[in-house]
């Protein structure tokens, strides 16, 4: 009896030693735990990438406009468009644009700097459909797994006959669970990472758009102080 007892204990821990082992739990998840494990990679890739590429393009000095002001008025043009190709972010790269046109009238200047800021949104949010199709897509790809899971539990089930065996369920219901918790799992990261980067974004759209306005009232300046 003691010896019963002590190897239901034995058994009952290596269980609980299997449960926690995430890596054991994923090889027992199915075919569609290394799909799920992929687009985990490339989610977190994603993410990466664009973090570093937007955290890239924020950074500018903010005493950038003021020289880019005290240069056009003083009519050093080289000057200003070497200031902003020396500095490599979207915000540079919009008012260079604004400042290659001028000369021409403003209508003309605003829509080519409007025209780049929307080349340097798209590729500010290159990839990030990828995130957001792995945000919706991990879901029902790990809820496919609980459906194949369960078919192939009842399946043993009905192969079996009268010999049904507790075992023949269960492994199916465990591979079903899994993939519902690797799906979900890799859906909640991609869709955090895809708010955050978006939101990310927005902020830097509005601080182009603000620096946008700016430039423009630049151009401004010298019509109304020569009307006055």
């Amino acid at each position: 009896m003691l010896l019963l007892q002590t190897g239901t204990e034995v058994l009952i821990e290596e269980t609980a030693h299997e449960s926690f082992s995430l890596i054991g739990m994923a090889a027992r998840g199915g075919w569609l735990m290394l799909v799920l494990l992929i687009l985990s990679f490339i989610a977190i890739y994603i993410f990466g990438e664009r973090w570093w590429a937007i955290h890239k393009a924020q950074k500018i000095d903010k005493d950038f406009m003021d020289e880019i002001h005290d240069l056009i008025r003083e009519g050093k043009i080289k000057s200003a468009r070497a200031l902003c190709a020396k500095s490599d972010s979207p915000i540079a790269r919009l008012i260079e644009k604004g400042i290659e046109r001028l000369g021409r009238p403003l209508p003309d200047i605003q829509a080519a700097v409007e025209n780049t800021g929307n080349v340097e949104v798209a590729r500010l949010e290159k990839n990030l459909p990828m995130l957001a199709t792995i945000a919706g897509g991990a879901p029902m790809i790990g809820f496919l797994g609980t459906v194949t899971g369960m078919i192939r539990a009842f399946f043993n089930m009905a192969q079996a006959g009268s010999n049904v065996d507790i075992t023949l369920l269960s492994g199916g219901i465990y591979e079903a669970m899994l993939t519902t918790v690797g799906g979900l799992f890799v859906g909640i990261i991609a869709y955090f990472g895809y708010n955050f980067l978006t939101s990310r974004i927005s902020d830097l759209v509005f601080k182009m758009e603000s620096n946008t306005i700016e430039f423009m009232d630049m151009l401004y300046e010298p019509a109304s102080e020569s009307k006055k």
